[in-house]
């Protein structure tokens, strides 16, 4: 299989690659650093959300020009990581959490238009996704059981909120969030998750909790734990994916699109 892999802070490249070799994708919304290689007998399409050095902030990353480059250099199904805040006191820091459902309510790029590929009133092809899950499901059991395998303490079901950055949450807002059912936030898998699922290509989002989100623990943590757990998301990260992917068989994506122009 062709896997695409996205990856994001503190994770700019990607260890463990057999015979990594770096190129640029041209796509019709920009150009896309990616880096191909082998994980057993996988081939992988890794890509940084962020850039090297953290190049681009949350509010500057460029998700349709990303999940474009997958398809481009055909990706059967993606995973994207990422590091999350926990909304909830028993997802504790130093977790993984294999998301199941999606929380991003306001459905929007980070420049503020519609999250989606049909921008064109009439466009062949347009269409709805309609699901009952947003993930793949034979993908989310392959990483759950992976999970299981790193030592790390891992959930496997918990809902992801994509929040807008780059400013970290108040405690109202935090609050409100926790009160929709959202298990953990971070500021770039929405969209991600929206255009892999208009393009019926299967996905999976993990995330590595780093911190308690702002008002969920009595007392916060030193900046520098969330920063050093961050440094540690690389690693673990690659052990779940050297873990998962290769073990990878046939997959299904999650829901479908109903096009007008089928």
């Amino acid at each position: 299989m062709r896997i695409g892999v996205i990856t994001g802070s503190g994770s700019y490249d990607w260890p463990h690659l057999e015979g990594a070799a770096e190129r640029t994708v041209v796509t019709g919304h920009g150009e896309v650093t990616v880096t191909e290689g082998r994980l057993g007998d996988v081939e992988i399409v890794q890509l940084s959300r962020h850039g090297a050095g953290h190049h681009r902030l949350s509010s500057q990353v460029d998700h349709k020009a990303n999940l474009a480059a997958l398809l481009a250099c055909e990706a059967e199904a993606a995973v994207s990581l990422t590091v999350c805040g926990s909304l909830d006191p028993d997802l504790r820091p130093g977790s993984l959490v294999v998301f199941d459902d999606l929380y991003f309510p306001a459905n929007r790029l980070p420049d503020g238009t519609p999250c989606t590929w049909y921008a064109t009133p009439g466009e062949a092809g347009r269409g709805h996704w309609i699901f009952d899950r947003p993930f793949s499901e034979p993908l989310r059991k392959a990483l759950i059981t992976a999970a299981e395998q790193t030592g790390f303490p891992v959930a496997a079901r918990g809902v992801y909120g994509h929040v807008d950055g780059p400013r970290f949450n108040s405690r109202a807002e935090v609050a409100a969030l926790a009160a929709a059912g959202v298990s953990a936030v971070s500021q770039t898998a929405g969209p991600e998750v929206v255009l892999a699922g208009e393009a019926e290509l299967p996905m999976a989002l993990v995330g590595f909790v780093t911190d308690y989100a702002n008002g969920v623990a009595s007392e916060p943590e030193p900046v520098q734990a969330l920063l050093d757990r961050m440094a540690a998301s690389k690693e673990v990260f690659a052990t779940l994916a050297g873990h998962a992917l290769p073990a990878l068989d046939a997959l299904s994506g999650a829901g479908f699109v109903y096009r007008f122009d089928a």
